[in-house]
C-alpha cells in the first residue's frame, strides 16, 4: 500500500493562494495588534511611533520581504503540478516561523512596553501584508491572463 495516495495534493496555483492569503492574514494580525496597542496611549505619542511602524514597513517590503515573497513564487513555479499542499512554504520557512513566532510570543511576554512593541509589529505585518500582494499579481497572471508558470530565470 502506497502512501503517496495519502498526501494531500494540490495544484501549484492553489499553493500560490494559500501562501498569499497565509501572508495576508498574518500581517493583518500582527497590524490589528499593532493599533490595538498604540490605541491604548495618546495619540502625540501613538502617531509617531505608528508613522515610524509604517516606515519600517515600506522599507521591510522593499528590501527583504519583496525578495522572499518573489523567490517563493519561483519555487512554487518549478515544482511539479500537483504538490503537498504543506509545500506552500519551504520547509526551512517553517523553521524561520516558528522562530518568529517564538520571538513574538516572548516579546509580548516581556515587560517591554506594547506601544514599542506595535512599532516592530506595525512593520513586519505591513511588510507581510505588502508582500502577499506579489502572489496575487502573478495569481492574476495565471488565471487572467492565462500566462504559463514561469520563473524569474524563465522570463531571462
Amino acid at each position: 500500500m502506497s502512501l503517496e495516495k495519502f498526501k494531500p495534493a494540490v495544484s501549484k496555483y492553489w499553493l500560490m493562494v494559500l501562501a498569499g492569503l497565509m501572508w495576508t492574514v498574518v500581517g493583518i494580525v500582527l497590524c490589528r495588534l499593532a493599533y490595538i496597542w498604540l490605541k491604548t496611549v495618546p495619540w502625540s505619542r501613538a502617531l509617531p511611533l505608528g508613522s515610524f511602524g509604517l516606515v519600517l514597513a515600506l522599507a521591510a517590503y522593499r528590501y527583504p520581504f519583496s525578495k522572499i515573497a518573489l523567490k517563493n513564487i519561483d519555487r512554487l513555479c518549478l515544482m511539479a503540478d500537483k504538490c503537498c499542499i504543506f509545500a506552500f512554504q519551504a520547509w526551512r520557512s517553517y523553521l524561520v516561523v516558528i522562530f518568529m513566532m517564538l520571538l513574538g510570543i516572548t516579546l509580548r511576554y516581556s515587560p517591554f512596553p506594547r506601544h514599542f512593541l506595535a512599532v516592530v509589529y506595525a512593520a513586519v505585518g505591513g511588510a507581510l501584508f505588502l508582500s502577499s500582494f506579489h502572489f496575487y499579481r502573478r495569481i492574476w497572471m495565471l488565471k487572467i491572463r492565462k500566462q504559463p508558470y514561469l520563473s524569474s530565470e524563465d522570463k531571462g
